[in-house]
């Protein structure tokens, strides 16, 4: 039973502490893909972040995410501007 206790220990010893609430630990399958915040910090920051897909006049779809909405106002051709 200590042999599992100390192989425990010496498994969050080497886990990543989130960058962002440094309360919690991050699995190890999110740090070996690049992650660095647990999994309840990283649902808010992608909560934060507006994703939209624009179809342009004649042609095919847009992904516009982040500070870019400003662009789907650009694309509408009825648009005036004042």
């Amino acid at each position: 039973m200590a042999k599992s206790r100390e192989s425990t220990r010496e498994h969050h010893a080497h886990q990543l502490v989130c960058t962002c609430c440094y309360a919690q630990r991050v699995a190890p399958a999110r740090s070996r893909i690049g992650y660095t915040t647990c999994l309840d910090c990283g649902e808010t920051a992608a909560k934060k972040v507006k994703h939209a897909s624009v179809p342009l006049s004649k042609s095919n779809y847009y992904y516009v995410s982040g500070n870019n909405l400003d662009f789907i106002k650009q694309t509408n051709p009825k648009r005036t501007t004042s």
